[in-house]
């Protein structure tokens, strides 16, 4: 059903239950509901992500809804938990582990429901908005649970270093995606001479990357944010713009080495965690995933076409790990902190095709200009250098942060395309 049906006055002499276009703003309430709460809870988002599915369900034009479902962007998330699902069959795992190997994948059938209901939505916008300003605020709480530790709802090392809910990792992925984000809307607002608003913008920003700063920040973020600075660059900036920031942020960064303990302390953990790894197999983070990376490719090169099966991954490793105490060979773990190593080692090269697959279809899907574009080309970009060193489809927070993104931007973008077909006369493929 178009929004210009659900919007007719006969929709809107029905009683409201039976109200599509009351159904829809619903939906579009509830998602700003669940990226209000990304930041802040988890238990929040499962009930506001299984919410959206009961109200989007009444706006629901069945003939629409099953041709949008052909589309890859939109059909490859789906065959990719079906994939983890029927993994289950020739897993050596427990049925309980096999099961609980399904779980994280079952996010990904919440994309395509995103996808065609922000296709018809014009509240798209109202789900970054919510995103941005609960980001922002968990962004001050940070800053005030580093001066007053006791407010923290962790661990008091973790409120030192600013942590006020969930951890570092998933405070810098939110963070780092606010702030990179938002350079597009800075620079079409000083295009356009709208200073204030510019102004505030930068501020917004450049206050995520002093909380990065001198706070605490993951070494996957200091890794991902040139990249995606790169990406931006050389999309929307000219040559003497793109000179400018890179000398302006080699002065931020000097003055943040010289003057953050926090910031220093983080980068150098790479050498000192590499060299005690390699000279005592001390389980570092970095000697952590050296060794689980190195043994998961081991795990595919046995089942190299379809896998070990889901939740065959902590069998494997239990099954080669050591039993020296405080070794890194000894680890066992279910998750390899690789997103590659992770699908091919339960679905083998069949999960791993279907993965890249999903990236590049998504990817292709922001190829135009705008916001909307920016900012879904931005968080595929984030997932996948960010699943170099996590499993970051799968994991909770920053796989809804994906399905989140991907969903509402890739609406918008079809929406766009769609009203310029209409209004060109053209009818899309």
């Amino acid at each position: 059903m178009s929004a210009n049906a659900a919007s007719s006055p006969i929709a809107k002499a029905l009683p409201i239950w039976r109200d599509p276009a009351a159904w829809m703003k619903a939906s579009d309430v509830v998602a700003v509901l669940l990226a209000l709460s990304l930041p802040w809870s988890t238990s929040l988002v499962g009930i506001f992500g299984a919410v959206l599915l009961i109200t989007v369900a009444p706006t629901v034009e069945l003939k629409g809804f099953l041709a949008s479902l052909k589309r890859p962007i939109s059909a490859l998330p789906i065959v990719l938990f079906v994939l983890a699902l029927v993994g289950t069959l020739w897993s050596d795992a427990a049925w309980g582990a096999r099961f609980y190997a399904v779980g994280p994948a079952a996010k990904l059938l919440v994309l395509p429901v995103l996808l065609y209901h922000f296709e018809r939505s014009a509240r798209g916008s109202w789900v970054f908005g919510a995103f941005l300003v609960s980001c922002t605020l968990l962004m001050l709480m940070s800053w005030l649970v580093f001066l007053r530790p006791e407010l923290s709802l962790r661990t008091p090392e973790l409120a030192a270093r600013g942590i006020f809910v969930k951890n570092y990792i998933a405070q810098s992925q939110e963070f780092t995606l606010c702030a990179v984000a938002l350079a597009y809307p800075i620079i079409m607002l000083l295009r356009e001479k709208r200073i204030a608003l510019a102004v505030l913008l930068t501020a917004i920003a450049f206050g995520f990357f002093v909380n990065m700063a001198f706070l605490v920040v993951s070494r996957t973020a200091l890794v991902t944010v040139p990249i995606m600075f790169a990406v931006f660059a050389l999309l929307h900036l000219r040559w003497r713009s793109i000179v400018i920031i890179l000398c302006v942020a080699a002065a931020f960064a000097a003055v943040a080495w010289q003057t953050s303990p926090a910031l220093r302390r983080t980068a150098e953990t790479f050498v000192r965690d590499y060299q005690l790894y390699k000279e005592q197999n001390i389980p570092t983070s970095i000697g952590l995933r050296l060794e689980f990376w190195r043994k998961s490719l081991g795990f595919f090169a046995e089942a190299p076409l379809i896998g070990h099966g889901s939740g065959a991954t902590r069998g494997l490793f239990e099954r080669v790990a050591t039993h020296d105490s405080y070794q890194a060979s000894s680890e066992v773990i279910g998750n390899p902190h690789n997103q590659t190593l992770n699908v091919a080692v339960q679905w083998g090269i069949v999960g791993v095709v279907l993965l890249y697959a999903m990236w590049l279809s998504h990817l292709l899907l922001f190829r135009g200009d705008g916001l909307a574009n920016w900012i879904g080309l931005l968080v595929v970009v984030q997932n996948i250098f960010t699943s170099l060193f996590n499993s970051h489809i799968f994991d909770f927070h920053e796989g809804w942060m994906y399905v989140l993104g991907v969903g509402v931007a890739g609406g918008m973008v079809l929406r766009a395309r769609s009203e310029a077909a209409e209004s060109s006369g053209t009818v899309r493929p």
